[in-house]
């Protein structure tokens, strides 16, 4: 890691709070999905966003199949849902409520917000992949993120 330590390099990384998102989408008829915390904006013209999937995930490549996925902004009362997309395997929809949304992919009852896309570009990011979304639905709900910050959950406070 050029000279850098990696466990220092998370440390500092772990600084930075950030909102925790599920990447959602229907491949074959059948709900997939995984918890993300790198995601972010990209573009407001065109509307697109951009997020960063580990390449050892196995959501991942079956939601790039798919070709169209939701991104689901988790409120602080989905820490435990969090956690549950953020496993390899098993039925993570078993008792989650969702809805198809336009593109079909799951629109998970409860979010914060939800952002449908198609897929952009996938591009290399060492571990991770880099991949941008065309926005092509929206939708808010009502509440306050779960938020990511050293390594634990939190919540914000106005």
């Amino acid at each position: 890691m050029s000279g850098l330590d990696q466990a220092r390099f998370r440390e500092v990384l772990g600084h930075f709070a950030t909102g925790i998102t599920i990447v959602t989408a229907l491949e074959e008829g059948e709900p997939v999905g995984f918890s993300c915390q790198s995601f972010s904006a990209l573009s407001l013209d065109p509307p697109m966003v951009l997020l960063a999937p580990a390449r050892s995930s196995t959501s991942w490549p079956r939601i790039a199949k798919a070709g169209a996925f939701c991104v689901n902004v988790l409120g602080e009362h989905q820490e435990a849902l969090c956690r549950a997309f953020a496993v390899s395997g098993g039925d993570k929809f078993s008792g989650v409520e969702w809805t198809p949304g336009t593109t079909g992919a799951p629109r998970i009852t409860g979010s914060l917000a939800t952002l449908e896309c198609t897929l952009g570009s996938i591009h290399d990011g060492g571990d991770h992949e880099l991949v941008t979304g065309h926005v092509v639905d929206t939708d808010v709900g009502e509440g306050a993120p779960l938020l990511f910050y050293r390594s634990g959950f939190g919540h914000f406070v106005a």
